[in-house]
């Protein structure tokens, strides 16, 4: 008896999508939001090539001695997201 429902071929790594079921985005992936980001466009999802919403994470952290800003990039059909602190141009 073979089953074919595709959730269960999912969870039992049968899964042959291009991202190979991994849950974070490559750092080749990132680089290209980051790149993406900090030229002004609003960066597309690099596995859905969907727009990107964008949530700001304002505050600081104690003892940091700066107020980090950092921007959250959330794509909207695979649920994937990457934080960047904008000041410094990182990934956090």
């Amino acid at each position: 008896m073979v089953d074919d429902d595709p959730a269960k071929r999912s969870r039992a790594g049968g899964d042959q999508s291009p991202d190979k079921g991994l849950a974070q985005y490559s750092a080749s992936e990132l680089q290209q939001i980051r790149d993406e980001f900090t030229s002004g466009k609003m960066p597309l999802c690099p596995r859905c090539s969907v727009a990107m919403s964008r949530r700001e994470i304002g505050g600081g952290s104690f003892g940091l001695g700066y107020a980090r800003q950092r921007d959250w990039l959330i794509c909207g059909k695979c649920r994937r997201s990457a934080i960047f602190d904008v000041h410094r141009g990182t990934r956090t």
